[in-house]
């Protein structure tokens, strides 16, 4: 928690579209809390997953850093991967969250520890206690696992397996009581839905007092959301049982659509498009807390 006069935020998702939000939020909240995807079943968390049944630290990862001091040796250190031998492919801070978690005996503990490392301002929350399976229903069937989620087209839902998995109370809390919700950037139903798909989320999600923003991603993704625009992406976040109570988006770099609920356009993209502008984005949400 930063502990300013700003506002509560809590901010949902995963993988660099979340860590981008996180840049954003910390310039205007006075508390926050990143809840994070634990589906990840491919490369380093995939493996950690496998050989300790833990769930995803990956994604946790980058949350931490994103939230963490900029000029902190620790903060480089977590992100680098190893280039050889048995730890080939592997990220420092995955593994430093894995030991902490096996000695503590708790997540939450874990992030605690290895935020006070990389000077983290906010509280970094995983989605589930436990390890969880990302299950899609596709045109072609069922999809079991992220990583061949996020290859398969026409999906239809998603879902997680086991799907009583329960999130922290710390989580749900801070959803349920902050004055603004954030949900993405980021893959559409391998990191936000990933996360929203959560039963204990999606109860505090509607349960939650604060405005709940969806910040859609800024280009369609192959093979996940081939030939989606913004009013897809919403369209999805309901049929899964979120509503957002406004949407932001870059009509420059994705065709809104006709949307059921509020929007706000504003260019919130980097030049080049090719990912969200952390600086440009915090204006806007900061102009969106209720």
């Amino acid at each position: 928690m930063t502990g300013g006069s700003g506002p509560a935020v809590a901010a949902l998702g995963g993988g660099h579209g979340l860590a981008a939000t996180l840049r954003a939020v910390r310039r205007y909240a006075g508390e926050i809390t990143a809840v994070v995807s634990v589906a990840d079943d491919g490369g380093s968390s995939g493996r950690l997953r496998e050989t300790f049944g833990i769930p995803a630290p990956g994604d946790l990862r980058k949350a931490l850093v994103a939230l963490g001091d900029a000029d902190s040796v620790w903060g480089e250190a977590f992100e680098h991967r190893f280039a050889a031998g048995e730890l080939e492919g592997h990220a420092l801070g995955n593994l430093i969250l894995a030991g902490l978690a096996d000695m503590t005996g708790s997540w939450t503990a874990a992030l605690e520890e290895a935020g006070r490392l990389v000077g983290t301002t906010g509280r970094v929350l995983p989605a589930t206690r436990v390890p969880v399976v990302l299950k899609a229903v596709t045109a072609a069937g069922e999809v079991h696992g992220q990583a061949a989620v996020t290859r398969a087209d026409a999906i239809v839902t998603v879902s997680i397996v086991p799907p009583d998995a329960e999130p922290p109370e710390e989580a749900v809390a801070a959803v349920e009581q902050a004055d603004q919700v954030v949900i993405g950037p980021g893959s559409l139903f391998t990191s936000v839905l990933a996360v929203c798909s959560v039963g204990g989320l999606r109860s505090a999600l509607r349960a939650s007092r604060g405005r709940k923003v969806y910040v859609c991603n800024l280009r369609p993704q192959v093979a996940e959301t081939a030939g989606y625009d913004v009013d897809a992406h919403v369209a999805a976040l309901q049929a899964h049982g979120v509503e957002p109570d406004v949407v932001v988006c870059d009509p420059r770099w994705m065709a809104v659509g006709k949307l059921s609920v509020p929007r706000v356009e504003a260019e919130i993209a980097v030049a080049d498009g090719s990912r969200h502008d952390s600086g440009k984005l915090a204006s806007v949400l900061a102009d969106l807390v209720v």
